[in-house]
């Protein structure tokens, strides 16, 4: 369900642009879709291997190789992120091109992934920090937080797109503020539960 909630971001992105913008923004954040949902998966892959060690480090009673995965993936969710949001910006652009986004649309599609990849450590945050929550028998907070999330998203997605005509780097704000906000509170219940 988590999974599917987050790949229903991006179509909030598109529902919102199509109906306070023009075809020309629908069709740029559209075009992102298949590269939104790339990193989406591959984090969620990544972050179910997490996971599966949690959960055997917790079957195990094994507290001191728990406490060293859980740093160890945090801290590799919190570099990894701030990599992708560093090189992402730049490599945006060329990535379109190479999937051969249409050429009016591609500097509207570059400017969404570019803010995109922005959000990048609060994406593999919440991803490794589910993803332990979950192995250790907390399946409904993480969820929570991103439905939540979900609609911090539709919400300012409608603030920034048809009250401040911000666009489609109205609605990639949207998504990277949302990202952040669920990101902060999975953080912030491991801290607790640690």
């Amino acid at each position: 369900m988590s999974s599917l909630i987050q790949l229903l971001f991006n179509a909030a992105d598109i529902i919102v642009i199509g109906r306070y913008d023009g075809k020309d923004a629908v069709a740029a954040v559209g075009s992102t879709g298949s590269l939104v949902n790339l990193c989406v998966n591959l984090f969620i892959g990544l972050s179910t291997g997490v996971g599966v060690t949690v959960a055997q480090n917790i079957g195990s009673e094994d507290k001191e190789n728990l406490r060293k995965t859980v740093h160890t993936a945090m801290a590799l969710s919190v570099c990894a992120g701030i990599f992708l949001a560093i090189i992402g910006p730049f490599i945006a652009k060329p990535l379109l091109e190479l999937m051969k986004s249409p050429e009016d649309l591609i500097n509207l599609s570059a400017t969404y992934l570019r803010i995109y990849f922005l959000a990048m450590p609060a994406l593999m945050i919440y991803n490794f920090g589910a993803a332990i929550l979950r192995s250790s028998g907390d399946t409904k907070r993480p969820m929570y937080y991103l439905i939540i999330a979900g609609l911090i998203n539709v919400a300012l997605n409608v603030i920034f797109v048809a009250k401040f005509h911000m666009n489609v780097a109205g609605v990639a704000t949207a998504t990277a503020i949302s990202q952040y906000f669920s990101a902060f509170m999975v953080t912030r219940r491991l801290v607790v539960t640690d």
